[in-house]
């Protein structure tokens, strides 16, 4: 089959489920309803249950897309002729570890059969920050040598933020590299991944920006080692699933990816939106807009899942996943605007609308569950139920029967999928990496109840976002807290003790208006009032622990490893550097 018409059956596929679970959910919902007659209720339900379970079903058909496994790209041994440079923006990171992982990356690096440069680009405005990089780059050209390799430039205006950022230093320096590899300063990556990236890149001139899948690692906490696990266990089956179906119009997640610089100068030029924030200004999800504006210009744009080595690290507990969250939904309700732009191709038209869909999605669902509570309470109790107050029928009728399996379809495409790569691990081998099968199947159960637990939490979370920014409220770029995140329980409650409110009203509401519905309501508010003990136990250190164990784990890969070390080396100067003032040093100055 043709590559075109094989993308085109593929897309067709991916598009079709969705279609199907969506007016399916619908259809069987209207007819639970209409035995105590349709109201108005009813069909706005129906239309939110519509796009939800859509929403489900596009996630379970990359599963299926991603399961088979991908052939390899074969290693290519040409030589290398372009100049790359590695990128790393920092703005107030603790600069020991950054620097750290850049130290590790350079000595890897040494007998590489590729010139690459590094340049870290700062958007550091507080003190101690400044003169803290400061030190540390000074420290790290007399340990490694790198005096004309290794640069470090600090603006004194962060236009743009991290897009601004690396845009000035294309406009300033980019003429000088024929390839960029874009990093976070929590990303590392092993020497034979840069330069695996490096010939790939180098391969296919059409190729403008080619993507890894950044494993995360690092996680302590019972909530970062389960997202950590989940990554790892679940994610390259979903990342296959989106790579058949990208044909040139790839993702781009901001970083660990690398970039043709001449491809990237031409074509990725930011517009800055009409109007205040948070609608207007600079574009904070910036990275799905380069990809699009690649494309259009007629670069391919690739994800490649089968690159390995390519790290990351994630927040720590519920309350950091969403403050990052909150950053996220203001950014990707932005692309809005971007969608009708001239000249997109259709699937990035697509990647941008999913990624709204992403946090408009939750808002559906609460939707749904608050306009069924109307649609009930306005109905007389149906005559199945003796008792207005017991809590289930005692004969289900047709139309309990119907909502069971309304409600077990719905869950089941959240099931199905991680039950699918559960066994497709098995039989790939691909199990033994996390451990013996039973301590991962206990993993896989785990994170199957938790993510249970914490997700009426993250719908609250996502919810409040959504209507933030519809407000007009800009939550601006808050700063990352890495490592040790420990939450107690009233410092939870005083960030989420909005949807304890909610689940407590909503729990009383409809115990005492449809008490029939309450037992499919409790898995959903339940945990939204339990959410600061929810929260500040999911915070504590899990370290160690062989639920939720991942490969990067058991072994630790080679490029962590040397990480580590040098951070332990640099121990006893970080008391030095702590005491260092901005004005120690060079490169300080605003390149």
């Amino acid at each position: 089959m043709a590559q075109g018409a094989h993308l085109l059956l593929l897309r067709t596929l991916a598009v079709t489920l969705p279609v199907l679970a969506g007016g399916g959910a619908a259809a069987l919902f209207l007819q639970y309803s209409s035995a105590g007659g349709l109201t108005p209720y009813a069909f706005i339900s129906a239309a939110l249950l519509t796009l939800s379970t859509a929403w489900l079903a596009w996630g379970a058909a990359l599963s299926l897309i991603g399961l088979w496994p991908a052939r390899g790209r074969a290693p290519s041994t040409a030589p290398i002729q372009g100049k790359t440079v590695v990128l790393m923006p920092v703005c107030n990171e603790d600069p020991a570890p950054t620097f750290a992982r850049v130290a590790a990356m350079i000595e890897a690096l040494k007998s590489a059969p590729a010139e690459v440069d590094f340049a870290i680009l700062s958007d550091s405005y507080k003190p101690e920050a400044i003169a803290g990089e400061a030190f540390w780059y000074n420290r790290l050209l007399a340990e490694t040598g790198a005096e004309g390799r290794l640069f470090y430039r600090r603006r004194t205006k962060n236009t743009g933020r991290k897009a601004g950022n690396i845009a000035e230093f294309f406009r300033k320096s980019g003429a000088a590299y024929d390839y960029a590899l874009i990093l976070d300063a929590d990303s590392l990556m092993e020497a034979e991944t840069i330069v695996e990236m490096i010939r790939r890149i180098e391969a296919d001139p059409k190729l403008g920006l080619l993507q890894t899948l950044p494993t995360v690692v690092r996680a302590q906490s019972v909530f970062g080692r389960a997202m950590q696990f989940a990554a790892a266990f679940y994610s390259p089956v979903f990342a296959r699933g989106l790579a058949r179906l990208q044909g040139t119009a790839g993702p781009f997640w901001g970083h660990n990816a690398i970039v043709r610089t001449r491809a990237w100068a031409a074509a990725c030029g930011l517009p800055e939106l009409d109007g205040p924030p948070p609608f207007g200004g600079h574009i904070l999800s910036h990275d799905v807009v380069e990809a699009a504006l690649l494309a259009r210009a007629g670069w391919t744009v690739r994800l490649d899942p089968d690159l390995g080595g390519s790290y990351e690290e994630g927040p720590e507990s519920l309350i950091e996943h969403a403050k990052r969250d909150r950053r996220w939904c203001q950014g990707n309700l932005q692309h809005s605007r971007i969608v009708p732009a001239a000249g997109l191709l259709g699937w990035s038209r697509m990647s941008l609308v999913l990624g709204i869909m992403a946090y408009v999605a939750p808002v559906f669902w609460a939707g749904f569950l608050i306009s069924s509570l109307l649609d009930r309470a306005t109905l007389p109790p149906p005559d199945y139920f003796p008792d207005p107050h017991q809590f289930f029928p005692v004969f289900p009728s047709d139309e309990t029967a119907k909502a069971i399996g309304l409600f077990i379809g719905i869950i089941g495409l959240l099931i199905m999928p991680k039950l699918l790569i559960l066994f497709e691990a098995a039989l790939t081998d691909r199990l033994l990496a996390f451990g013996r099968p039973f301590s991962v199947t206990v993993s896989a159960l785990a994170d199957l109840l938790l993510s249970s637990l914490i997700a009426p939490i993250l719908m609250a979370f996502q919810s409040r976002s959504v209507f933030q920014v519809l407000r007009g409220a800009d939550g601006g770029w808050p700063a990352n807290r890495r490592g040790d995140a420990r939450v107690t329980v009233m410092e939870a409650f005083e960030t989420c003790h909005f949807m304890v409110s909610i689940g407590l009203v909503g729990l009383f509401a409809s115990g005492y208006f449809i008490p029939e519905l309450l037992p499919w309501l409790v898995p959903v508010l339940g945990p939204m009032i339990l959410a600061p003990f929810l929260i500040a136990w999911t915070s504590r250190s899990a370290k160690g622990s062989a639920i939720f164990a991942t490969p990067e784990e058991r072994v630790t890969p080679h490029i962590l490893a040397r990480h580590d070390a040098i951070l332990a080396d640099w121990g006893q100067a970080a008391d030095d550097a702590a005491n260092a003032t901005p004005s120690e040093g060079r490169g300080t100055a605003d390149a």
